[in-house]
Formats: C-alpha cells, structure tokens, sequence
C-alpha cells in the first residue's frame, strides 16, 4: 500500500518521537550518590570538560575573578570543608570555588563537573561563614545531583519530539513549549533537591543547616520581592524552599 504524503510525514514524524523515546529512556541509570533514577546522556569525564571549557567564560561573563585573595582563600577554605567530609568526596569531580568580581549580580551557580561561582555581590551580603556553607553546599548538590547533564538529555528529549511534531503534524512550537514546560517544573525539582543534600553536607561538615534559611531570606531581599510566579520560574519561591529546608534539617537532625 503506497502511503500519502500526510500519511508519510505523520510516520516519519512518530518514527523521530519513538527513537527519541528509546534513546531517552535507555539512557536512564541510578545515581549511586542520591539513589535516585535519571536519564544522562553524557560521562561524568564529559561533564568534568564542560565545565573546565565554560569555567572561564562564566567568569568573564562576571567580570572577572575577584582580586581579594583572601576572601577567595575563604571560599576555597569553606568549599574543601565541604566536600572532605560529605559523599561529595567520594565522587568523581574536581571541584573548584571561584569568587567573581561582579558587585551587582547576587548569584552563585555551578557548571557540570565540579565548578561552583558565588559573586561578590552575594558573598558581601553574607553575615557567617555558615551562611557562605550553606550556598557553596547547595551548588555541591546541583554537582552531586548531576542536574545540569539530566538537563540536557531532557533538552535533547524535548528538541526530538518538537522536532518529530512538526514533521508528522505540524505542531513543532505546541511540543517545544511542552518541553519548555517540562524543564522548568524539572528545573524547580534540582533546586529543592540541592537544598535537601546542601542540609545535608552542611551537617555532614559541622555547619548550621539553619543558615541555609537565612541564605533563602537574603534571597528574597535581595529581589526586592520583584518575582515571577513559581510556575513561571525555574526556581521555586524562597518561602516554599524555607518550607522544604526545614523538612530536611528535621530529617537529617532526626
């Protein structure tokens, strides 16, 4: 039977959603550091270059690193503190700590491998060094949690089956905000997952987990309170965080 060719792309449009289908969840493997399932299409030798390759241009995306030697020396100090006493040690990564020079963006964030920023515009607005564990020990989680390859796969996921849509059915930009959709709730998911394991570490190395909700609460005056709703952000609200922190400080503690 000869296809037509609606009937044709409609086929090549389900063949292109199923193989990215297959390779996604072929790809699923347990992450034996948080016993959790996840689909990572790239080698833990893979995140470790991406992050080595990105590291200098975040950097100068932030102005640079900070000339403070010293305060860099803390930020090592705290970040080795760390990850000597946490099963981040245990972990394949190389991690690296770096102060950027930015004195208006209030931000930390880390790359896949092991590569953790903190500007100092977020770091002058800290009162302990508790506080500074808390952020350093949330992004350890983001590496630990390899969120930033689950990410990518789920990019690629999401790409194939916008990609396959438009093919078969003319729907290509209704899948791609689908997709958009799916990160951004998977996306919230990472963050509350980091802070779970940041109580942890923070415990773990002899910090007060109770410093990570000062850090939400700092947060949330450095916004001004200027927030997109949470469904629309990749990050959850800092009340619903401090919510689940201390869920996790109880559980931990307990």
């Amino acid at each position: 039977m000869k296809l037509g060719g609606r009937a044709l792309k409609i086929v090549l449009g389900v063949g292109i959603v199923i193989f990215g289908l297959i390779k996604y969840y072929g790809s699923q493997e347990e992450n034996p550091y948080t016993g959790r399932t996840q689909a990572i299409s790239l080698t833990t030798e893979e995140e470790i270059a991406i992050g080595l390759q990105n590291a200098p241009i975040m950097a100068e995306q932030h102005g640079g690193m900070h000339p403070d030697q010293q305060l860099q020396n803390m930020v090592d100090r705290v970040g080795k503190k760390l990850v000597d006493n946490t099963i981040a040690r245990e972990t394949p990564y190389q991690y690296e700590f770096h102060l950027l020079r930015d004195p208006k963006t209030v931000n930390a964030f880390a790359l896949p491998g092991g590569q953790i920023f903190i500007t100092y515009a977020l770091l002058e607005r800290l009162s302990t060094e508790d506080q500074l564990a808390g952020i350093l020990g949330h992004e350890i989680g983001h590496v630990v949690g390899r969120h930033s390859a689950e990410r990518i796969a789920q990019s690629e996921l999401a790409n194939t089956v916008a990609t396959g849509a438009q093919v078969g059915a003319d729907a290509g930009m209704l899948a791609s905000q689908l997709g958009q959709t799916l990160l951004l709730k998977n996306g919230r998911g990472d963050e509350l997952e980091s802070d779970d394991l940041g109580v942890k570490f923070m415990l773990d190395a002899g910090y007060d987990p109770e410093a990570l909700i000062e850090v939400m609460q700092i947060l949330k005056e450095a916004s001004g309170g200027q927030r997109v709703p949470e469904f629309q952000s990749s990050h959850p609200d800092p009340e619903n965080r401090i919510a689940k922190i201390k869920e996790a400080i109880e559980k931990y503690r307990g």
